[in-house]
């Protein structure tokens, strides 16, 4: 699934974007006229609030270990303390201000996490496999007693949560996929690679796709696993106890940066997609508006425990417009057709 969304980017979105150079929205104007690109940026800059917005939530989690207010669980649909909502508001803020001020910020933001974060979520997986031998008590002298670790405790194809549903190899492999869809077969990463010098470096999303999310949904659920193996009711899925009882302070700060990195770029697109509609108001001003809007979306935990099917759902509706382009792009004249 990763491999897909890579190969997405690689030969879907960088080839476009390095040789025309605008931003999804102008791209989508000059093919469709602006009543359709107001209707569609509408939609996608709300849609991004709400990823968004779920990413703040994460980073919230940290604090919530850190002062010890209540925090949503699986099945809360509205904030449940004061304290939540404050901690939403403030990381909300901070990312809001960020976004705001511009693309040179937010990647150089992202490169001063990265390369940290990858190595804590590393952390993460080694320190549960650690306490998950401790705590069992099994002999590991070979990779095999790993492996046969991992398949009786830790990944054992049981039954779900109450109310879950069982994913198969097909599900995860999809959804690895579709997650990113939006930003790929979508075409909303125009606005970002058209800033790369080369196609080819498409192929640099691997990084994110491969240790960001294959190496870190890894870990994670090594860590859920061994928080159900010490107490089977604590059925909680918060990033920031989990990583609290993994690696400490450390772990707290890389679910806030996990969180932040993410964030940052998707306000950054939502404001660019707000703009298109009010370009008399300055990209600051919109792009800190709508991070403040995001951070509000945060409070909600209904939005980020629902995340799976709200990123499925957005990247299967946003797609046919980067399918437009897509066409536009390299068929319209190869079929004697007007561009645009």
């Amino acid at each position: 699934g990763n491999l897909l969304a890579v190969l997405s980017w690689s030969m879907m979105t960088t080839p476009i974007a390095t040789r025309v150079r605008l931003t999804l929205y102008y791209q989508l104007e000059k093919i469709t006229g602006r009543r359709l690109v107001v209707v569609y940026n509408a939609v996608n800059g709300i849609a991004f609030c709400f990823l968004a917005g779920s990413m703040i939530t994460v980073s919230a989690t940290a604090f919530g270990v850190l002062f010890g207010f209540p925090m949503p669980g699986l099945n809360d649909l509205l904030p449940n303390s004061l304290g939540w909502v404050i901690a939403v508001l403030i990381v909300g803020s901070i990312v809001a201000y960020v976004a705001a001020a511009g693309y040179q910020v937010v990647a150089r933001v992202a490169n001063y996490a990265a390369p940290w974060m990858v190595l804590v979520f590393i952390a993460f997986g080694l320190v549960g496999l650690r306490d998950f031998v401790n705590e069992t008590g099994a002999s590991m002298s070979s990779i095999g007693d790993y492996w046969q670790l991992a398949e009786t405790v830790i990944w054992t194809g049981g039954d779900p949560l109450p109310g879950q549903v069982k994913f198969t190899f097909w599900h995860v492999m999809v959804f690895a996929w579709f997650c990113n869809m939006a930003m790929h077969v979508g075409m909303s990463d125009l606005s970002v690679f058209r800033y790369a010098k080369k196609a080819r470096y498409g192929l640099a999303t691997a990084t994110g796709m491969y240790l960001g999310h294959f190496v870190a949904w890894i870990a994670a659920s090594i860590l859920f696993a061994l928080q159900l193996h010490r107490d089977p009711t604590n059925t909680d899925v918060l990033p920031g106890p989990l990583a609290a009882d993994a690696v400490g302070l450390v772990g707290l700060l890389c679910v806030v940066v996990a969180g932040w990195t993410t964030a940052n770029p998707t306000i950054y697109r939502a404001g660019l997609a707000f703009q298109a509609i009010v370009p008399t108001i300055s990209r600051f001003k919109v792009t800190f508006a709508t991070g403040l809007l995001c951070a509000v979306a945060g409070m909600f935990p209904a939005i980020a425990m629902k995340l799976l099917g709200f990123v499925a759902l957005y990247g299967l509706v946003l797609m046919p417009m980067g399918a437009v382009i897509f066409c536009d792009f390299w068929f319209m004249k190869r079929f004697g057709m007007q561009p645009f």
